[in-house]
C-alpha cells in the first residue's frame, strides 16, 4: 500500500460539492413529484407556490444545513482538525442529513397540502385532501424523502471514506448504523410506504377523484421507488463486494492490502476486522521470514502452526541431535578482517545446511562459527540416526572438497551425533522465546563433537546411534570415556565415511 499523500484544495472542494449536491438531490424528486401531482390535477397556476416551497426549503434550507454538517469535515480534510474530532460526525452524516431533510420534508408536505383549506381560489383548481389522506401523505413523504437522502448519502459516504482512506490513510472505526435496521427502513420505504398511501386512497375517495390520486401516488411510487433502490442497493451491497474482492486477493497470498471501512454498520466493523486480520497475517509473515533467517524454516512453521495446540509448551520424544564446529577457527579469526570472516562463515553454513535439510533434518540454532540440527524433533523424519549420519559424511564430503569466502580459505568440521529422548518446547521470558531441545541427548551430541579434537577425528556418534544405525554404516570404537556433565563413562564410536556395512 503506498503513503498517503493529502489531497488538494481542488479534491477538496471538489468531494464538498458532491456532498452537498447529493443532500439537496431530493429537491429535484420532489420537484419531479410536483410536477407529476400538478398534471394530474391540472393545477398549473399552483406550481409556483408548490415548487416556490421546496425550493426554499428543500434546496436552500437544506444546503445551508449540509454546509453546516460537512464543515468540521472540511476542516479535518483542510488539517484543521484531528480525525479523531470528525470520526463521529463522519459516522451519522447520513443520518444527520436525512433527519434535517425529514423535519424539512414534513413542512414542504403540510404547506403543500393544506393549501387548499386555506387559499380559496377556483383559479388554483386545488381540491381538499380528506384529513386521513393529508396526515397519511405527510408521513409516507417524509419517510420517503428521509429513506432516499439516508441511502443517497450512505452511498457518498463510501465514497468519502475511500478518499480520507487514500489521501489520509485513516479508517473509520466507530459504527452507529445497523444493518438490519437498514433493511427493514428500506423495505418500508419501497414496498410498504407507498401501498399505505394507495390504501387510505381507496377509503378516503371515490370516482374519477380516486383515479387521480392512485395515478399520482403510483407515479411518484414508482419514479421515487426506482431510484431509490439503485442507491440502497449500491449502499447496502458494495461494501461486500469490496470486502469480497479483498478477500480474494488474501486467498491468492496477497497480504499488502488493506481496504478502505466505507459503512457506519456492522459490515464496516467487519472490514475493520478484516484489516486487522490481515495486519495480523502480513506480521506473522514477516515474522516466519524473519525467523527462517536464523533458524531452520521448518522449525519456524511448525512452531507458527501449533502454537495454539500447546505441544510447543513441552513435549518428549526420540531424536537424533547433531552438533558442528568449524577446527581451528580460532586462529582462522585471528587473522580475517571481520567482513572476510563473515563471508567465510556464511559460505560454509551454507554448505552445511544443504545435507542436513536433505535428509530431513532441521537446523534449530546457530552457535557461533557451529550448528545444532535435530532430526525427528520437531519434524518427523523417519530413520532419523540413519538421516543424521548420512548427512554428517555428505557435510564432510562437501566441506573438505571446497574452499570458502574470497580468500580461499580451507576448513575442516567436526560433528557429534547422539540419539535418545529429548525434550522440545518453547522456552524464554515475556515475548523472546525460542524453539529448543532439551536433555542428555543434546549435552552428549556437544561433548561428541567436542571430542573430536582429542581424538583427532572427524564424525563421533553415541552408541545409542551406532545401534539404532544397525550394519548400514561402518563404525570403529574408540572405548569408553568420561565426557563432561555425566558421571558415568559413555562408549564412542568414529565413523568411517568411506565404508560400508560392517563395524568394528
Amino acid at each position: 500500500m503506498s503513503a498517503a499523500q493529502p489531497a488538494t484544495p481542488g479534491e477538496i472542494a471538489a468531494i464538498r460539492r458532491r456532498y452537498l449536491w447529493m443532500a439537496t438531490s431530493i429537491f429535484f424528486l420532489d420537484l419531479a413529484i410536483t410536477v407529476i401531482f400538478t398534471a394530474v390535477a391540472g393545477s398549473w397556476f399552483n406550481l409556483w407556490r408548490s415548487s416556490g416551497i421546496g425550493v426554499v426549503l428543500l434546496l436552500g434550507v437544506n444546503w445551508l444545513l449540509a454546509r453546516w454538517l460537512f464543515e468540521p469535515i472540511r476542516h479535518y480534510l483542510e488539517g484543521r482538525a484531528s480525525f479523531e474530532s470528525v470520526e463521529r460526525r463522519l459516522t451519522q452524516l447520513p443520518l444527520l442529513t436525512a433527519r434535517g431533510v425529514a423535519v424539512l420534508a414534513f413542512a414542504v408536505s403540510a404547506f403543500r397540502l393544506s393549501t387548499p383549506f386555506w387559499v380559496d381560489s377556483p383559479v388554483l383548481l386545488l381540491a381538499k385532501p380528506t384529513i386521513a389522506d393529508l396526515i397519511t401523505t405527510c408521513v409516507v413523504l417524509t419517510v420517503f424523502y428521509f429513506t432516499y437522502t439516508y441511502f443517497v448519502v450512505s452511498d457518498y459516504l463510501m465514497g468519502l471514506c475511500d478518499f480520507i482512506f487514500r489521501h489520509y490513510g485513516r479508517n473509520l472505526s466507530l459504527f452507529f448504523g445497523r444493518y438490519t435496521l437498514k433493511l427493514v427502513v428500506a423495505s418500508l420505504a419501497i414496498s410498504i410506504v407507498p401501498l399505505a398511501a394507495i390504501v387510505v386512497d381507496l377509503f378516503s375517495y371515490d370516482g374519477a377523484r380516486l383515479q387521480d390520486e392512485i395515478l399520482v401516488d403510483v407515479s411518484a411510487a414508482l419514479l421515487g421507488v426506482a431510484i431509490s433502490a439503485f442507491f440502497i442497493g449500491r449502499s447496502l451491497l458494495r461494501p461486500f463486494g469490496t470486502l469480497l474482492r479483498a478477500m480474494t486477493e488474501v486467498a491468492g497470498g496477497k497480504l499488502d492490502i488493506q481496504v478502505p471501512v466505507t459503512s457506519n454498520d456492522e459490515v464496516g466493523e467487519l472490514t475493520g476486522q478484516f484489516n486487522r486480520m490481515v495486519q495480523d497475517l502480513r506480521e506473522r509473515v514477516q515474522i516466519r521470514e524473519t525467523f527462517g533467517r536464523y533458524v531452520d524454516e521448518s522449525v519456524a512453521s511448525t512452531i507458527l502452526r501449533r502454537q495454539g495446540e500447546g505441544t510447543l509448551a513441552g513435549e518428549t520424544g526420540e531424536a537424533t541431535i547433531l552438533f558442528t564446529d568449524i577446527a581451528g577457527f580460532t586462529t582462522i579469526a585471528e587473522y580475517l578482517a571481520p567482513h572476510e570472516l563473515v563471508a567465510v562463515l556464511n559460505d560454509y553454513l551454507e554448505t552445511v545446511l544443504a545435507p542436513i535439510r536433505a535428509h530431513g533434518g532441521v537446523v534449530n540454532t546457530f552457535i557461533g562459527d557451529g550448528l545444532f540440527a535435530s532430526f525427528n524433533m520437531p519434524l518427523a523424519c523417519e530413520d532419523h540416526a540413519v538421516a543424521a549420519v548420512r548427512a554428517a559424511i555428505d557435510i564432510q564430503r562437501a566441506v573438505t572438497s571446497r574452499t570458502f569466502g574470497d580468500q580461499g580459505m580451507a576448513l575442516d568440521t567436526r560433528i557429534g551425533i547422539s540419539t535418545g529422548n529429548v525434550i522440545g518446547g518453547s522456552v524464554g521470558a515475556g515475548q523472546r522465546l525460542s524453539y529448543t531441545l532439551l536433555g542428555d541427548t543434546v549435552n552428549l551430541a556437544a561433548r561428541l563433537e567436542e571430542l573430536n579434537k582429542q581424538y583427532a577425528t572427524r564424525i563421533l556418534v553415541s552408541e545409542s546411534t551406532r545401534e539404532a544405525c544397525g550394519d548400514r554404516f561402518v563404525f570403529h570404537g574408540l572405548g569408553s570415556v568420561t565426557v563432561r556433565g555425566r558421571s558415568d563413562a559413555v562408549a564412542i564410536f568414529r565413523v568411517d565415511p568411506n565404508g560400508q556395512g560392517t563395524s568394528s
